[in-house]
């Protein structure tokens, strides 16, 4: 059934074919809050379970009512601006920000024009001129989950059941410090021969280079069957390969937000994390894991090493790792915080 848009409230554009981290932001979260408020997402590529409009809808909306368009982009802001100058409709423009770098004369133009900001972080907030609401993203507390069986999932993965495993999962870059996870894991596995390491994710175009060459410098250091690289698997499938980690290794140099240390947290798994993104927002030192500076690679196998050597902290680290996701980021938690400022925004407050 077609969305009925006289009973829509708010619009979430996403105007990105290709998949980004906006658009499963997008995806995940407007089925969620569609339930608490009129909501529909509008652009092209979205699923048939997302409650959505064609883009052309947007330039014939009723003028019955005020609606917020909710942008993430700076497309999306500009799109937003000439809805509401140009063809008049009666909008209420929000702009979510995850940068945490100076934004651009063009942007800060763009952001200027809304009437009200979300931040992904506090990292992000002290990047905007004025005070937005924050609000962390969330993720499905149903779908990760610790596991019930470690030993069974690892036979099902193929993975030994008897070794510790430490992982690091994502795109492989630089900028992800996949390189820094790796040079951790030589420091870390010849005195531990119970311990293997996972690499999971694509090199994406431009960096194929770069996974070769990790591969070549674990080949010339002979630990190729304790530090594996494995393809990038579907996002259903991917609790699974948290659940039979022992510990999670999140290396980024750099990061908008970064949900990796979240999924495994849910899942009771430790986390250590360089100071990037959110990551210092998600993952408090010596409760739920460690933060390390980023790029510093002896830092994070010193900060590893402790919970690859003693089991009762990474008992006590994982279920202090699931009891922070389970109160703090689940998706629903999200998804509600979000349409309280849709609705503060209908009622004509501005910040």
């Amino acid at each position: 059934m077609a969305p009925d848009i006289d009973a829509t409230e708010v619009i979430a554009p996403n105007l990105k074919r290709r998949l980004s981290g906006v658009t499963a932001t997008i995806v995940r979260l407007v089925p969620l809050q569609s339930k608490l408020i009129g909501i529909v997402a509008s652009g092209p590529g979205l699923p048939d379970h997302v409650p959505h409009i064609p883009l052309s809808r947007c330039f014939v909306l009723p003028r019955d009512r005020e609606r917020v368009w909710h942008a993430r982009r700076n497309i999306e802001m500009l799109l937003g601006i000439v809805l509401r100058g140009l063809f008049r409709r009666r909008l209420s423009l929000l702009f979510t920000s995850a940068s945490q770098r100076r934004h651009t004369g063009y942007s800060r133009w763009l952001i200027g024009q809304m009437d009200g900001l979300i931040a992904t972080s506090n990292k992000s907030a002290a990047y905007l001129e004025r005070a937005p609401v924050v609000i962390l993203h969330g993720i499905d507390t149903k779908g990760f989950s610790p596991a019930g069986d470690r030993a069974a999932v690892r036979r099902k993965l193929g993975l030994p059941e008897d070794h510790m495993i430490l992982g690091c999962y994502g795109r492989i870059r630089a900028q992800k410090g996949t390189d820094a996870f790796v040079e951790a894991a030589f420091s870390l596995l010849p005195e531990r021969p119970d311990v293997t390491a996972l690499v999971m994710g694509r090199a994406t175009e431009g960096h194929e280079g770069f996974l070769t060459g990790l591969k070549e410098k674990v080949a010339a250091a002979g630990l190729s069957e304790r530090i594996r690289f494995l393809p990038e698997v579907p996002v259903h499938a991917m609790a699974d390969w948290y659940r039979a980690l022992d510990l999670y290794v999140a290396p980024q140099r750099w990061e908008g937000f970064g949900l990796t240390p979240i999924e495994a947290m849910a899942c009771g798994v430790p986390v250590v994390a360089t100071r990037v993104g959110a990551f210092e927002e998600i993952v408090v030192q010596g409760e739920t894991g460690a933060l390390v500076p980023a790029g510093d690679i002896p830092a994070i196998a010193a900060a590893a090493a402790p919970y690859l050597d003693d089991a009762e902290l990474r008992m006590k680290a994982g279920e202090a790792s699931l009891a922070r996701v389970r109160e703090k980021f689940s998706i629903e938690r999200e998804a509600a915080a979000i349409v309280d400022v849709y609705r503060r925004l209908l009622e004509g407050e501005r910040w």
